[in-house]
């Protein structure tokens, strides 16, 4: 293990995180605005917890805040295995995910940066996880994707969602079993972009594209709670 946050202090570790603010889900048509408010993003019983709120924060006319935070900046990785153990919030519309982004984002854009969707989730599909990996002419909807389907609500109790990564592939593991596994080959004559290093991300986004509509009895405040996240390597 070369990293890990195990949410076990009094306050989010500064070092290890940040916030994106802002509203609309950059291009995603999101219905909420994301802070860095405590009541958004906090530490509590030794979890990081990020809680969607149905509130009117005065900006933007948004009536949803949530939060987004991320290592950019701060921790980037580059191959392994990188693991959460997270329980999901329940309710139609609402689209929690545990992601990575190319660190030279800020200057090659998406989706040449390269995106490691790790899971997804969208509440009107309890059974549902969905890993994905974006890049140049593979992104949005032709992104290289796997649906999973459990058999039983993922957001009833806590579990394990993974990758592991090298240089010429990618497989993604729901507590423990591997289902998924996309290579160079897969890309085929397109860039692969996941030869460089990557920063992690935690958001709760509400509505948008994917996640959908948000209904009367989607719950709120509802609560993404992250139990660590670990980083591993293998020794050389």
């Amino acid at each position: 293990m070369i990293w890990h946050d195990e949410f076990d202090g009094s306050a989010i570790d500064a070092s290890n995180w940040t916030y994106d603010l802002g509203g609309g889900g950059w291009g995603n048509g999101e219905m909420e605005i994301y802070t860095n408010a405590p009541e958004n993003a906090r530490v509590e019983n030794g979890l990081l917890v990020i809680e969607a709120r149905k509130e009117d924060n005065g900006q933007g006319g948004f009536k949803f805040t949530s939060a987004r935070l991320k290592t950019q900046g701060l921790q980037t990785f580059q191959y392994g295995r990188i693991e959460a153990h997270i329980k999901l919030p329940a309710g139609k519309g609402l689209w929690p995910a545990f992601w990575m982004l190319g660190e030279n984002f800020p200057l090659a854009g998406w989706p040449d940066c390269g995106e490691i969707d790790i899971m997804e989730y969208v509440g009107r599909e309890p059974d549902l996880i969905i890993g994905t990996m974006h890049g140049p002419g593979y992104s949005g909807a032709v992104g290289l994707s796997k649906w999973n389907r459990l058999g039983f609500n993922a957001a009833e109790d806590f579990h394990t969602y993974a990758i592991e990564w090298d240089t010429n592939q990618i497989s993604w593991f729901f507590d423990g079993e591997k289902y998924s596994t996309y290579t160079r080959e897969d890309v085929g004559t397109r860039q692969w972009v996941f030869d460089q290093p990557f920063f992690i991300i935690l958001n709760l986004a509400i509505g948008g594209t994917l996640g959908g509509l948000v209904t009367p009895d989607t719950p709120f405040p509802s609560q993404y709670l992250v139990d660590y996240v670990r980083v591993y390597q293998a020794v050389p």
